[in-house]
């Protein structure tokens, strides 16, 4: 039943945009329908929404909105479907019920690894030369191989927050479900002073710090570690 409302779904939008040319005709370009689906979550499955977008020649020509209940056109030719969908009383079953179908549905099965995922990160120091200013170089704090990406990286000084001459990139993911940041302190370390990069993250029960101390021997001088 469902494959046959989705084929009278597929069959309207080729009759409203276009059908295709006839066999043997040469086509005069590329042409892309494409049907978007996103779902929202509030606490878990508690409050769910669904949208999908329905999209021709990367233009969203009309949309469905669980929170509005309806087909809404984005074009004309949006709008003429739309109709169409709203007066079709198995389509809107079917669509209405994808909140529980295909939201709540796929929750259940990939929460496990993707919203209850938890990888503590690696965090370093180290000291990199610095192109613009002279010295002997600057902290680099490495946060690596974490996730999910929310994090909190801050940098210390004989245990004051330095929350000035601190530069650090976006979070990038890595493409593995992990990411990684760096954090830059853009003041050269002293000698005999104490710096830190402290690391906040929800994989970790209490922040993890690493230390640099400038009066240790080189060999000492960085530290990595996970939590």
């Amino acid at each position: 039943m469902e494959r046959v409302r989705g084929a009278g779904a597929v069959l309207a939008v080729l009759v409203v945009l276009g059908a295709p040319p006839a066999a043997g005709e040469e086509l005069s370009g590329v042409f892309q329908h494409m049907a978007k689906c996103e779902c929202y979550f509030i606490n878990g499955t508690e409050q769910v929404r669904f949208v999908q977008r329905f999209v021709y020649n990367r233009k969203q020509f009309m949309h469905f909105d669980s929170d509005v209940g309806v087909f809404v056109g984005d074009t004309p030719y949006g709008e003429i479907l739309a109709r169409y969908g709203n007066r079709n009383q198995g389509w809107m079953e079917y669509i209405r019920a994808r909140v529980d179908r295909h939201c709540r549905h796929n929750y259940k099965l990939f929460s496990s690894f993707s919203v209850e995922r938890r990888v503590p990160p690696s965090v370093s120091i180290s000291l990199v030369p610095s192109s613009s200013q002279p010295g002997p170089g600057r902290l680099l704090c490495s946060v690596m191989d974490f996730y999910p990406a929310p994090v909190q990286v801050r940098w210390f000084q004989d245990g004051q927050e330095l929350p000035e001459h601190v530069v650090a990139t976006d979070v990038i993911p890595n493409g593995d479900w992990s990411c990684q940041v760096l954090v830059l302190l853009e003041i050269p370390p002293r000698r005999g002073v104490t710096y830190s990069c402290q690391v906040e993250h929800v994989s970790l029960e209490h922040p993890l710090s690493r230390h640099w101390g400038t009066a240790r021997p080189p060999q000492h001088r960085g530290h990595t570690g996970r939590g």
